[in-house]
């Protein structure tokens, strides 16, 4: 059986003032996708892997001993909602995830980019697009990354058919590669149209 691509052991994550999220909890990721299915946490969690979030715990991925605060290139996570994209165009986007990933993917991006339908937009900034069209940018540069680990919160959510269906597309792609992880917090329409390789819950 291959290794799991992130391991994550006794992991203990507090938001201020408040109780622990996760105390101890511990969880391996496969190759593939991994639908993550808490209760509360989720975006936490995500947050969390990308080095957003400060916790305890130990890290391994694809066998090296890993934080994410230091690993961030191993990590494609483009958060729609953050405003530090507002005043970018797409094509910034992609060239902040494309710096930070040397393994970006310039045809996947296109593929995407016309896929989503995102051409018209290219010249916008990401505040004058709606929900929908900034998640889908979004989704292009993560997607397009090349990184050990993915994550998406939420990614169907504002997603038209069409695009859900390119969607999955991607992300099937993206299951058939070895060494490479993607969790994905919820998936709405495409829960039974991917290849899922684990289910993580507490």
């Amino acid at each position: 059986m291959a290794a799991p691509v992130l391991q994550a052991r006794s992991l203990r994550v507090a938001l201020p003032g408040q109780p622990p999220l996760f105390d101890g909890f511990t969880f391996d990721l496969p190759a593939g996708l991994t639908r993550l299915d808490l209760d509360v946490g989720k975006t936490t969690l995500l947050r969390l892997l990308a080095g957003e979030l400060e916790g305890a715990g130990d890290f391994v991925l694809n066998g090296r001993a890993w934080r994410p605060a230091d690993g961030r290139h191993d990590v494609a996570w483009v958060d729609p909602r953050h405003d530090a994209w507002d005043g970018c165009t797409p094509d910034e986007v992609k060239a902040a995830v494309q710096q930070r990933h040397p393994a970006f993917d310039e045809a996947t991006w296109q593929q995407l980019v016309d896929a989503f339908d995102l051409t018209e937009h290219l010249h916008k900034t990401m505040h004058m697009l709606s929900t929908g069209s900034r998640r889908k940018v979004a989704l292009a540069a993560a997607l397009s990354a090349g990184a050990a680990l993915t994550l998406l919160d939420e990614p169907t959510a504002g997603l038209d058919t069409p695009a859900r269906d390119a969607l999955a597309v991607a992300l099937q792609d993206l299951a058939a590669q070895p060494r490479r992880a993607a969790l994905l917090a919820a998936a709405w329409g495409l829960e039974s149209q991917l290849p899922w390789a684990a289910v993580l819950e507490k």
